[in-house]
């Protein structure tokens, strides 16, 4: 079953004036703001409100899928999946990311993705994922990265 926005909710195409809304999502969620181009994300808004946010990033030969946060209010209504699915449609290059823990792992295999090894990765982004690596291989961070593998038919 294909998911569906809440009422009153619609996707589009990040602006300027996101940015702090964007900005806050990622830093409550932990993620790295340090990587945010608002140029970059699509959001999800409910009564001028963003209320989720995700972005595609450019590297050569590749595209991440990455600071994908749905407001904790929101949680559970779909906003993630439907968000992730455009995102996917929207990319134009293979499609990688890394997430933290079983339970994301398991939402981005719902959704299409594979794990692979760093060696899979393409050159631009093993700079990038490098650092997940060492913090799996020597601290035990649960960081999985994925890439996306469309379904065959």
């Amino acid at each position: 079953m294909k998911p569906t926005l809440p009422k009153n909710c619609y996707l589009r195409r990040a602006h300027a004036g996101d940015l702090a809304s964007i900005f806050k999502l990622v830093l409550f969620a932990k993620l790295d703001p340090t990587q945010i181009r608002w140029q970059q994300f699509w959001v999800i808004e409910h009564q001028n409100t963003v209320i989720a946010c995700g972005q595609l990033r450019n590297f050569t030969n590749a595209q991440e899928l990455g600071s994908v946060v749905v407001d904790p209010q929101w949680r559970h209504c779909g906003l993630g999946t439907y968000l992730c699915r455009h995102l996917i449609q929207q990319a134009t290059q293979p499609l990688y990311l890394e997430c933290l823990g079983k339970q994301l792992a398991t939402f981005y295999k719902n959704l299409g993705f594979l794990p692979v090894t760093w060696w899979e990765l393409p050159p631009s982004l093993k700079p990038k994922f490098g650092l997940s690596v060492l913090g799996r291989q020597l601290l035990g961070i649960p960081v999985e990265i994925m890439k996306y593998s469309p379904p065959r038919s």
